[in-house]
């Protein structure tokens, strides 16, 4: 593996994937470790054009319109992505098992046309690691209450929440050796140090 890895952060609404990433990215920032940082949809200025499109509590895209926006959204980070590939450790918060997830286990579209667009837009960009961040319902919905505002994703029914995370789980079970699932129902300081832990060992 290179000591530049891509390491992804995955998981559901209130899983605890974005606190984990940025209490990361302090990490890195303390040891004066070079990295770069994105978010899906997002991470660019025109990504995250689209990132405003796709989660406004207003639009109402079928599924497939959807999964091209958020393909759209990674195209314009992949000069981004590329360009730091092996040079700096790559933080990604949200990426291609994302799309796997709540496209394909969560809405129902054909999981061959998004792994056709994922291979089209990586090409040889590979990830070499993944947190997933796992939660129950009583957590989700305790989160979601506390955040200030919610987004379209935000506010879909239970049911599409408990598929997407057992699409993320099936995902994991494929190659367990760059998974790591991070139980956020439990201690987040244990989990920080469980991710800071890892992390030393990948770079």
């Amino acid at each position: 593996m290179s000591k530049k890895p891509v390491i992804v952060f995955e998981g559901i609404e209130g899983s605890g994937k974005s606190y984990h990433i940025s209490q990361l990215a302090k990490y890195l920032d303390k040891k004066r470790i070079s990295y770069i940082k994105i978010r899906e949809p997002g991470g660019s200025l025109n990504a995250e054009k689209i990132r405003k499109i796709i989660l406004n509590k207003k639009s109402n895209f079928n599924k497939e319109t959807d999964l091209l926006l958020y393909q759209a959204a990674r195209s314009e980070n992949m000069s981004i992505l590329k360009k730091n590939y092996k040079k700096k450790i790559i933080l990604i918060d949200r990426f291609i098992d994302s799309t796997i997830a709540y496209q394909h286990y969560g809405l129902g579209v054909n999981i061959s046309l998004i792994r056709y667009l994922n291979n089209y837009l990586l090409k040889d960009f590979s990830i070499d690691f993944t947190f997933l961040n796992i939660v129950n319902k009583k957590n989700m919905l305790k989160r979601l209450k506390l955040r200030k505002s919610l987004n379209r994703y935000d506010k879909f029914k239970n049911n599409f929440y408990q598929k997407v995370q057992n699409g993320y789980l099936k995902l994991s079970k494929k190659n367990k050796t760059k998974y790591q699932i991070i139980n956020s129902n439990l201690d987040m300081d244990r989990n920080k140090s469980l991710i800071i832990e890892k992390i030393n060992k990948l770079i």
